[in-house]
């Protein structure tokens, strides 16, 4: 009997279980068709929430993992005993989420920002709570605000409770795969809720399967309305970089880029090396010298 392999694309993991959005139906069918339930084997083992897959039905039980589709970019974390994690795969854009309070930490965004030029995706940071603004934001958070939309990055004010700030996120959004990143208490889940109103039936259709107690504590793909797709993962809430070196990340500071080819030795780390291009344009005004610090800071910590 012929065995009909369908690409798929995972939602979420239990175990050796998946939850697959089904790429192989045709337009016509019902695009809020239930998710396909796989078992994996065990040399799927690294099979994450954003992989895509090939599959087949079984006649009796759920359906068979065939193939781990090539990824374009894989996030990690350091895991148990510093050995990295995978925590989603094939990401667009990292969509960094702060918050007047509890206060944002511009290190935290930093690193996320290089994690993004690691992953070659776009990176958006945006600052929630707009409403509290005035009363708890610093000159420092403005100028950092600004650093970050003068070397090109989209920067966002929003308020999930009246939704100022939801359409421009959503066309963001649109056509990607995003990922949120923040600390607890900014906002992460009432931004979702916004963007996508019918979020907690996509829960339930989970939760429906008899595994909705996971879903707090696993990372979990969601379609947005308007096209592109969400994943939502506690993994990324307080991120720490995994092995990286002086190279990988002085290329997350992307305003060195033309300055640093003007270094005197290819190999310059910006510190305190003669002839460093980069820490004469923090001199000259150039670059930022709050972010030149928190570079050097992170760079003394490697």
């Amino acid at each position: 009997m012929n065995t009909t392999i369908n690409t798929g694309r995972v939602i979420t993991r239990f175990g050796a279980e998946l939850l697959v959005e089904n790429l192989s139906q045709s337009s016509s069918q019902n695009s809020l068709q239930a998710p396909v339930r796989c078992t994996a084997k065990r040399k799927f083992d690294t099979i994450v929430c954003g992989d895509s897959i090939n599959w087949h039905h079984n006649p009796h039980g759920n359906a068979s993992v065939d193939d781990l589709l090539p990824r374009t970019n894989a996030l990690t974390r350091p895991g148990y005993r510093g050995r990295p994690r995978t925590i989603a795969a094939n990401i667009d854009q990292l969509v960094i989420v702060n918050s007047w309070l509890p206060e944002t930490s511009w290190d935290l965004v930093d690193r996320y920002l290089i994690a993004a030029k690691q992953l070659n995706a776009q990176a958006v940071i945006v600052m929630n709570k707009s409403d509290l603004a005035e009363e708890h934001a610093t000159e420092e958070d403005w100028q950092a605000m600004k650093t970050y939309q003068d070397i090109g990055y989209q920067v966002l004010q929003m308020n999930a409770l009246t939704g100022e700030g939801t359409k421009e996120l959503q066309d963001l959004m649109s056509d990607k795969t995003s990922i949120f990143s923040g600390r607890s208490g900014v906002g992460k889940s009432s931004i979702a809720n916004k963007i996508m109103p019918e979020l907690d039936i996509t829960v339930g259709i989970i939760s429906d399967s008899g595994e909705g107690k996971h879903t707090t504590t696993t990372a979990t793909l969601y379609k947005l309305p308007k096209g592109g797709y969400l994943i939502d993962s506690p993994g990324v809430r307080d991120y720490a970089l995994g092995n990286i070196d002086t190279q990988d990340l002085s290329d997350g500071y992307i305003e060195f880029k033309d300055p640093s080819e003007y270094c005197r030795f290819n190999n310059c780390s910006h510190d305190h090396e003669p002839g460093c291009s980069v820490r004469s344009a923090v001199d000259n005004g150039e670059i930022s010298k709050q972010r030149y610090q928190r570079y050097i800071q992170a760079l003394h910590a490697l």
